[in-house]
Formats: structure tokens, sequence, C-alpha cells
């Protein structure tokens, strides 16, 4: 994610506001590989050829800590539903947050999935929590900042949702994960175009705390060839025929994996200062980053990698608690390269 830091005070009184929010309007946020319009596809095309045995490299990958937190406690993830939110699409994605940590589940599992994710340690050598929970919710049916948001309302959207004179999402700087998700007709600064998704954290100045926090939007009526894909494919990629979503909804199933993505590098990352790739701490490039892509063994570029299928032909590469998901994988740390639960070798 990238910080572009600003040298305009207007006054020394609102120096350090104004200063924050030009960091954070022409900030480059954590983004995911998608086949954007116009960009080559995948960068590691150009890195490593046409070798479809990529699944990350540890020639050209050095994951780092740099010292700053992770989240080791029990991790709760509150969610803020934002526009209209029919209950088929909720239970979905409340089911995949509750897969994460549930025991007993068929394997591949997302609990598979999330035993790389917790690989990650502290300063004190303490590893990212195995328990992550689905905590309270709120809806803002009503759109109270509109159909549009830029990168500075979602923060107050949150603000709101968490000083809301009826039943406010509880604060918890320690453990709490505030996602924010956006129904398929509201469109938030640079989706479609840059993001699909993205993860910070909120400033006090603006929120009141520092919380942890994850956007993600639905793409159903947007751009499904972008941030749904591989179950829709976009025109510019010729030769590539789409995968059937496991749960028959395109948008949610695409949201599913950008959900993942965030709340794997928000617990190993929350802050901005623990685990990621490059030298340059404005522009990190994070443990969901490095295998964006990719969901099974084999996979890079535009190739998924080899996948399951259930019995009607959906694709899929993990199980929940009942539902099945595709879920990209994420970068193992210890052995230098992504893994997944479905892996075959």
């Amino acid at each position: 994610m990238r910080r572009f830091s600003g040298d305009t005070y207007l006054s020394p009184a609102k120096s350090t506001i104004i200063l924050i929010i030009l960091l954070f309007l022409f900030s480059r946020l954590s983004t995911a590989w998608r086949p954007w319009p116009n960009q080559k596809n995948n960068v590691t095309e150009h890195e490593f050829g046409a070798n479809k045995k990529y699944e990350g490299s540890s020639e050209f990958v050095k994951m780092k800590y740099h010292m700053g937190p992770v989240l080791t406690s029990n991790i709760t993830v509150h969610i803020i539903w934002y526009g209209t939110w029919p209950n088929t699409q909720k239970r979905i994605i409340r089911e995949f947050i509750n897969s994460i940590s549930a025991p007993g589940n068929r394997s591949p599992s997302v609990s598979g999935w999330w035993k790389t994710v917790q690989l990650y340690t502290d300063q004190t050598d303490s590893n990212v929590s195995k328990t992550v929970i689905l905590g309270k919710e709120k809806n803002d049916r009503l759109l109270s900042y509109g159909k549009t948001l830029t990168r500075l309302s979602v923060q107050s959207v949150i603000k709101s949702a968490i000083t809301a004179k009826t039943e406010p999402l509880p604060v918890n700087p320690n453990s709490g994960l505030y996602l924010l998700v956006t129904s398929d007709d509201v469109y938030v600064q640079d989706f479609c175009q840059n993001v699909c998704g993205f993860h910070y954290f909120t400033y006090p100045s603006i929120v009141g705390y520092t919380l942890p926090y994850a956007w993600v939007g639905n793409s159903a009526k947007s751009c499904p060839g972008v941030c749904a894909y591989p179950f829709v494919v976009p025109s510019y990629i010729p030769g590539i025929k789409p995968l059937k979503s496991p749960n028959g909804d395109v948008g949610i199933d695409g949201m599913i994996s950008v959900i993942a993505h965030e709340i794997a590098e928000l617990a190993t990352n929350p802050l901005v200062n623990a685990w990621y790739a490059g030298q340059d701490p404005t522009f990190p490039v994070e443990i969901a980053d490095l295998c964006e892509g990719i969901y099974g063994t084999g996979g890079g570029g535009s190739y998924t990698g080899q996948l399951l299928k259930d019995g009607d032909g959906a694709t899929y590469n993990m199980h929940g608690i009942r539902r099945r998901f595709l879920v990209q994988w994420v970068w193992n740390n210890v052995v230098n390269y992504c893994t997944g639960p479905n892996a075959l070798d």
C-alpha cells in the first residue's frame, strides 16, 4: 500500500489533520491482483515466462518481519453492511468467516487455509491467533454517506457504526477487525479501476481510535470480470472459460476471496509495519498479494491451478461449515512459496 506525504499546511492548528487527509486520499492501499483493463494481466508472467508451476519463488520474494504487531489475540470480525443486502448473501459471507476457525470441516477446509496465516509471529514469537469469530453487525440500508464513497468517507462510515446511538459496534483495537462491505449499487473510490478491496487502519483524528479495517465491494453490476474473476472472464482475456461459482452468486463468491485476502493481511500486517516483502515501506507487498490468482497446484498468471468440482459443476478449493468456497492461497514464510489446503504436492 503506497502512501504519499504532503507538505501543505493551512495553519499550525490544522496541520496534523490536513496531513492525514492528504496521506489518505492520495494513498495506494493494499490491492489484489486482478485482470485489470489496459494492464499486463500478471507481473509474474514477466518474471517466470510461461511456466505454470509458479506458486511463488524464494529466489524473487523476500518476506520480512518489520517489528510491528500481528493479531495474536482472538480475532473478532465486525461487519458493516452498507446498502441493501439480501439475507441469502449475508449468510454466505457469515459462513465463510465462521468457517475460518471451525473444527472438523471436511478437508480441504477454510480452517486449513488459515493455518498458513497462523505461521506468522510477532516480536515475542507469538503466532497469529487461530481463533477468528464473527462479531457484531451494523446495517446502513439508508446509505448515510451516499452511493459514492471516497477512501476518507469509508472511515466516516466506520465511525458512525461505532458511535451509533443504538447498538453501536464494540471498539476493540487489539483484536477487533472492522469489515465494511458495500452492495452492488455502491461505488467506492478506485473500485474496478485499481481495487476490489483494501485494508488499512483508522485515524484517531477521524474515527477516535486506531482500528484495523477492510473494505470489499460487490462487483456484480459494475466489474464482475475483474473482481469476480474467474467466475466471470473479461472479453480482453480470450480463450478462458468462466468457472461456475460454488454458491450460485457470482458477486458474493467473488467477494469471498477478496475478504479472505484482506483478513489474512490484516492479521499479519494490521498497522502496515509487520510482515511484508519489498524494501519500500510505503509500498508493501503482503502475504496475499504474492499469491493473488493462485487457487491450486500449478497456479500462476491467468491459470488458477488445479481445483475441485462438485456434482453440478461448481468450482471450489475448500470446504466451509456447510458451503464450499474458492479462496486464493497465501504466502507461506516457512517454505517460501504460496500454499493452500488443496495442494496436491
